[in-house]
């Protein structure tokens, strides 16, 4: 191919690329889920044996939890949320979740519904406006 035409063919590519137009969206305030420390190798945190319906039911959760501040989650009194802070000691698992550094990352660990008895709970812990996902808890196993 001639530079000539490899020279034409660059400034369409450019043109192109700067008659595309930028919109600026405002993003929802909300807060984000991540699962950077989420563990699925213990059995009883296990989604092994889980239908569609589980997965449904926390994908929906999760999008409609995004639409709230984290102040809003954990002060909402909701049964069907029941978000509250984990005591260890209360609990099958008393030296945490065990990540790394775990007392610098989790100031309060917390746990809400996926439904209302009906799907277990997700654990984990808030940094800011993400809630970082640890556990999955389909069958209720955090506590006895």
């Amino acid at each position: 191919m001639s530079s000539k035409k490899l020279k034409k063919a660059e400034i369409r590519r450019q043109q192109s690329l700067s008659s595309i137009k930028r919109l600026d969206v405002q993003i929802p305030e909300g807060i984000s889920f991540s699962f950077r420390y989420y563990q699925d190798d213990k059995d009883k945190f296990s989604l092994a044996d889980r239908d569609s319906r589980y997965l449904a039911s926390l994908l929906r959760r999760l999008r409609d939890l995004s639409q709230l501040k984290s102040q809003e989650i954990i002060n909402n009194q909701s049964k069907s949320l029941r978000c509250h802070g984990i005591v260890w000691q209360d609990t099958t698992e008393p030296n945490g979740f065990g990540i790394p550094n775990e007392d610098q990352l989790v100031n309060i660990p917390y746990q809400f519904q996926i439904s209302a008895n009906e799907y277990g709970r997700v654990h984990g812990f808030f940094s800011e406006n993400i809630f970082y996902i640890v556990w999955l808890d389909p069958d209720h196993n955090l506590y006895s």
